[in-house]
């Protein structure tokens, strides 16, 4: 693909103007997205027109850009992250009736949390955490069960990066991190409280493939009054059924 006068390809400028779309940004002007992407109007502007043409962005009324039908069509199909929300779904709502709070189900992807799936209870309190929405590894339950499992390289950089603080809760000393870590391994699940607001608790639980940790599936408990034990049978017991639905998917396609 022809690169730019920056270097960088066509593909790589695409996705840059595709990655500026998220939970607050979903419908925005060229020059939003001109801005947000780093490129030159003109540029956001063609590159915008050739994505509305393929039906990867539409326009509203207003003339904005917002993600398409056809890139959510291209981007679930054979999709290993919709292969592992379907299996975990019929799981996560046997949680959430049980603790009748926010289940979410999260993957390691690019040294974050990406949370592929949620469910939510009317009476449930506060929690940031969005379907594809991302958070930091070391402030979030499920991040430190990921991280926990993760390889050393991966948990080196980490540690070697500035361990943003989201709230008073949210550890951002590397030596306190790892001893977290240890702590997670140790217990087979990790407990976070005030990390991602004071007034809540995360609680997240392994989800493995073969042996080998492939997500975390967690809750988001008011902090009060939080029965820990409890929560961790429920969502081991979730686990366990996503487990066993993986292993009858695979079985099932030889």
């Amino acid at each position: 693909m022809a690169n730019s006068r920056s270097g960088d390809s066509v593909i790589a400028r695409l996705v840059r103007v595709l990655a500026t779309f998220d939970a607050e940004h979903t419908a925005q002007s060229p020059s939003e997205i001109a801005r947000r992407a780093d490129l030159p109007t003109s540029t956001a502007h063609r590159l915008i027109t050739d994505l509305v043409e393929s039906g990867l962005l539409e326009r509203d009324e207003d003339g904005r850009a917002r993600v398409g039908m056809r890139l959510w069509e291209l981007a679930t199909r054979g999709s290993l992250a919709l292969g592992l929300r379907q299996a975990a779904l019929p799981a996560m709502e046997k949680v959430q009736a049980a603790l009748r709070q926010h289940t979410q189900l999260g993957v390691f992807d690019d040294d974050q949390v990406l949370f592929l799936e949620r469910l939510s209870h009317p009476d449930a309190g506060a929690n940031i955490t969005r379907i594809a929405g991302r958070l930091p590894l070391h402030a979030s339950s499920s991040g430190l069960v990921l991280l926990a499992a993760a390889p050393p390289e991966v948990l080196e950089r980490v540690l070697a990066a500035p361990l943003q603080e989201l709230a008073p809760g949210t550890l951002t000393d590397p030596e306190a991190l790892r001893r977290k870590l240890a702590e997670v391994r140790r217990l087979g699940f990790a407990a976070s409280p005030g990390s991602i607001e004071s007034v809540s608790t995360g609680i997240a639980v392994p989800v493995r493939d073969h042996g080998a940790v492939v997500a975390a599936l967690g809750v988001v408990l008011p902090r009060d009054g939080v029965d820990e034990q409890r929560a961790v049978a429920v969502l081991r017991a979730a686990a366990r059924e996503i487990e066993e639905t993986l292993t009858r998917s695979r079985s099932a396609f030889g």
